[in-house]
Formats: C-alpha cells, structure tokens, sequence
C-alpha cells in the first residue's frame, strides 16, 4: 500500500450560462497574473534606473514581494480599485494566478543565477486572451457530486460531465483518496476538469518479477522487445495529416491576426483553427491511450526494465525526422514507464546516452565504428552475427542489467570498421594519410578522430 498523487480528468458538459461562468473565471485569473506581472515589473525597472544612476542598494525603492502571500495581500489591498467586478468570481481565481505568478518568477529568478538546472528560463511574458483558459480551486465547495454523473466547483454550480465519476468516488467513499484541488482547463474545444487526488495504491506486483526486458524505442517500429516482439507505430499524426493539410491550407486564405498592424483575425479563421486544434487532440489522445496500454503492459509483465537515457530534444533537431519522432512520443512513454515501474515495486534501469547499443553485437560484444540508420540489419564482421538492428539493440539493453550484476564492465571499443563516423554526405576528404604517431590529420572530420582515439585506447 502506497500513498501516491494522482489526477483523475474529466470531460465537462457545461450549460451555455456555466461555460460564461468558467471563461469569466479563467479571464480572473489571467488578469490578476498580468497584473501581478506589470507590478513586478515596474519595480524591477525601477530599481534598475535608481541603480543605474549610482544609488546605493540601501537607498533603492523597496522590492515587492515575489511570494504568492505576499502577491495575495497587495492584491487584496488593490482589488477594489483595478478591479471593482472583482465579487463576481471566486478568489480563488485570483489566487491561482498569482501562485503561478509567484512560480514562473521563481523559476526565473533560479534559473538566472545558475541554481536551477537545465535551459534558461526567460521572464514571464503577460498573457493574451486567446491564451490557454485555465482556473484552479484549492478551497471551497468542489468535489464530486452523488449521482456520479457532475462535479461541483465554487460559484459555478453543478456541472454535468462526459463519463462516469465512480472510479473516484469508490475511493473517496472508501476513504483511500482525498481531493487536493480541481483545475479546470479549456483544450481542443473541450472543458476539463482535473483533480489532484492523495490516494492509497495497492498495486499488484509483475506475473514475472524475475524477467528484464530490453526496449528499443523507433520510428519503423513503435518499441522492439528483447523477446522479439515487436510493437508497430500506429502513426497517429499521420492518419489525420490530410486532414491537417486541407485545413491549414484553408487557414492560409482566411484573415489571420497581425501583431504588427494590430489586425484582428476573422471569425472563419478562428473556426479554422479550432478545427484544426480538435484533429491535433483526437491525435494527441489516441497516442496518449496507446503508449498508457502498452507502458502498463510491460510493468504489469516484467519486473525489470531497461530503457535508453534518449535526448529527444535534440533528436528533434533533424528537421528530416522531427515530426516522425514527435509522433512517437519517447518521452511520455519514458514517463510513463517510470512512475508505473515504482508503483508495482519494480526496476526501471536508464542504458548511458553514450551507451552504442545499436553499434554493438549481442552475441560477442563487438562495436562496430559506424552503423548507417539505412543499415535495419546489424552484421559482425568478426563473429558473422546477423540479426534485426532494433532487435540487436534491445537484447544488449536486456544484457546491461546481467552485466552490471555480475560486475561486469561494458563492451569495449573492438570496432572492426574503421569508416568515419556522421553524415556520409557530408565527409571531408583527408590530404594525407596521417602523421608519424598514426593520429589523424586535421582535415579529417572530428568524430572521425574520436572515434580513431576511443579504438586506441581500447587497444
């Protein structure tokens, strides 16, 4: 039995006077965070132009609170002047866009003086109102209703939902779930509503605890098993791409909007787009479904699991191969698989970035130096192993647990092709043949080189 933090989501169907009610909450919200934003802001420029001038630190005017307490009680004290229809709403919708004020500011404030890991986080920017519409309610009347069929939100009343309610409310009826708050959210013409639930799990442990499975994520191939199966890429984007293309082309002779000449877009337009928005979501949530299916499949199979430590952000960066590998989705079924393997206790083991899994051969460990992703069969030169690529490639994922087990060291650079490495398009050719101490000559590629250096030393 564990204690986890879950979302359970459901599809709203509000009446015509309820969705003026929610949209009139979300635009609470984000007026209260571009408020809050143009508050911080004006003193933050403030203080760079007092400092600019040689002020002392001590004789700057006063810094405002960046705290989603101390954004509350300035707010409090100005509500009735910047905000006199203020009542019509809940304050919770006010509150909630001054915690994410206080959030992104933070975040903001970590990331430019080095403590937060990872990309640069730029100053929050104001929001639009044709910005995502989202509200949260941490206090209040909100909940589940008794019939199961509505959920209950501060000042909004009773809303009707899509499906049934039951799976939560046989654990809040149980008491094994608590509702931590509900977040309501406008996404591909639909309204969502989200609760944070506190809820004791008791998952069942994997039918085959003692069994590791090596998954090789692709394109071709949606994942290849170290069992030999193989599980196919429905390619969801694509099925609806004709579709996109129609639309996105009719979009193009409607009337957009320009920042520039302050044009405002057409309502055919805006139609456009939301049509468009609602084949991107069917797409979206097809391939949500599919990678939940199969991610539980594994756990609820397999005790130990071994995934690539992929840097899809930067796989992304082939503008040949971006939108197949965005279809995909390695990250979420990364995410996925990670949560789910520490529910049902079991392991979850992450190969080395650099680890050459598809360059190896399962049978004697040989690495070969260059491996075209044109090649889909792995062939050893050394031991005449042949067998698919992909499959090749998640059986040495398998292996990686054996040889970490067993203290064993990973394979060695035993190439037995020494070609350069990278685009073949794009290879240099070498004026000379090298220098006295056998190292490569400038002119020869830089990953050549490295891997001319990595096959020494392993020598």
């Amino acid at each position: 039995m564990t204690i986890v933090l879950q979302a359970y989501r459901f599809a709203l169907d509000p009446t015509s006077m309820q969705e003026v009610a929610l949209r009139s909450h979300c635009g609470g919200q984000r007026y209260a965070f571009n408020w809050g934003l143009a508050l911080i802001k004006a003193n933050l420029d403030q203080r760079g132009a007092e400092r600019s001038y040689g002020l002392a630190d001590t004789g700057l005017t006063p810094s405002v609170s960046w705290s989603a307490y101390g954004l509350r009680k300035l707010w409090n004290k100005a509500k009735d002047a910047v905000a006199p229809w203020w009542a019509e709403n809940s304050k919770e919708a006010y509150s909630s866009g001054l915690a994410n004020l206080a959030t992104a500011l933070g975040n903001w404030n970590t990331s430019k003086t080095g403590t937060r890991k990872g990309p640069k986080i730029r100053f929050p920017r104001f929001k639009g109102r044709h910005a995502g519409l989202s509200c949260r309610f941490t206090t209040g009347s909100f909940g589940l209703a008794d019939d199961r069929r509505h959920v209950k939100l501060p000042r909004i009343g009773v809303v009707r939902t899509h499906e049934s309610t039951r799976k939560l409310a046989r654990h809040v009826e149980r008491g094994t779930a608590r509702i931590r708050s509900a977040t309501i959210t406008h996404r591909g013409g639909r309204w969502f509503c989200a609760f944070s639930v506190e809820i004791h799990r008791s998952d069942p442990a994997p039918s085959r605890p003692d069994s590791v499975v090596g998954i090789d994520l692709g394109i071709k191939s949606l994942a290849v098993l170290s069992t030999g199966e193989v599980i196919e890429n429905p390619r969801h984007l694509a099925m609806v791409s004709r579709g996109l293309r129609r639309l996105q082309r009719q979009a193009a002779r409607r009337v957009g909007p320009d920042r520039h000449t302050r044009r405002i877009a057409s309502s055919r337009w805006r139609k456009t787009q939301s049509r468009i928005a609602r084949l991107h979501t069917a797409a979206a949530n097809a391939r949500r479904d599919g990678l939940h299916k199969l991610s539980a499949r594994l756990v609820r199979t397999h005790g130990t699991i071994v995934l690539e430590n992929l840097h899809v952000a930067g796989m992304l960066r082939n503008r040949r191969l971006a939108r197949h590998i965005a279809s995909v989705g390695m990250g979420e079924l990364r995410r996925q698989i990670t949560y789910k393997t520490a529910r049902v206790g079991g392991a979850l083991h992450l190969a080395d970035r650099w680890y050459p899994s598809s360059k190896t051969c399962s049978a004697c460990g040989a690495v070969r130096t260059k491996l075209r992703l044109s090649e889909r069969t792995f062939h050893c030169d050394q031991c005449g192993f042949e067998l698919d690529r992909d499959l090749n490639a998640a059986r040495n994922l398998a292996q990686l647990v054996c040889e970490v087990a067993g203290g064993m060291s990973s394979p060695s650079c035993g190439a037995t092709r020494n070609e350069p490495d990278g685009n073949p398009r794009k290879t240099r050719t070498t004026r000379a043949t090298g220098t006295a101490t056998g190292r490569p000559t400038r002119s020869t590629p830089r990953r050549e080189a490295k891997a001319h250096d990595a096959c020494t030393r392993a020598s």
